[in-house]
């Protein structure tokens, strides 16, 4: 009798696939939380992330409170990645890896200002849109919503609208904050999260 057969297989890789994505910023541990309830996020100096644990989400919008610190300036060695989208917040959906379908805020620090962006897949392919600036060591309401083929991003009163790869509640896993791109974080960068 065989064990692996074509129809069971392929799942069997797809979660395998699933799973070694998991392990590269998409997991949530207990990070520390500060006296208003943010949750600290640890970039190490030479790290893309903060080394979190894989949580699953079924959601149909998520609502968050940012602070970024002066950790967030920052310089690439190659001048081009300075223009490399950061990931902030967000998360896999339609049930597939966050390199398929996905929802998430990015940031970079550029032109002296800490920029936010509506990053998404959607069926592999990669779009994005800048939002606003945000000022430094002021918290920040975002969030994401996931309507039918569309996700609207909101940073305060700012907001974009995305093309979204499936409809209904967004399902996958949450997606935490990692640094590049290219090149992994010059030094230690903290944020804040809190979900609202």
């Amino acid at each position: 009798m065989r064990i692996f057969t074509r129809q069971n297989l392929l799942p069997l890789l797809a979660g395998l696939g699933l799973f070694l994505n998991s392990c590269s910023g998409e997991k949530e541990k207990a990070e520390p939380i500060d006296a208003e309830g943010f949750r600290i996020y640890t970039i190490k100096a030479g790290e893309h992330d903060c080394d979190n644990e894989y949580k699953q989400v079924t959601t149909s919008a998520m609502h968050f409170s940012v602070i970024f610190d002066s950790s967030a300036v920052y310089q690439t060695i190659d001048p081009v990645n300075q223009y490399d989208i950061n990931k902030l917040y967000g998360l896999a959906d339609c049930n597939t890896a966050h390199h398929s379908n996905s929802a998430r805020m990015g940031w970079r620090w550029v032109n002296n200002q800490l920029e936010i962006h509506a990053y998404v897949y959607k069926n592999g392919k990669r779009n994005e849109d800048l939002i606003t600036a945000v000022p430094i060591g002021q918290p920040v309401k975002m969030s994401i919503e996931m309507l039918d083929s569309t996700y609207i991003f909101k940073v305060g009163d700012k907001f974009t609208e995305l093309a979204r790869g499936c409809s209904g509640q967004g399902t996958g896993y949450k997606l935490y904050p990692y640094f590049g791109g290219d090149e992994t974080a010059p030094h230690e960068i903290k944020v804040k999260v809190k979900d609202l």
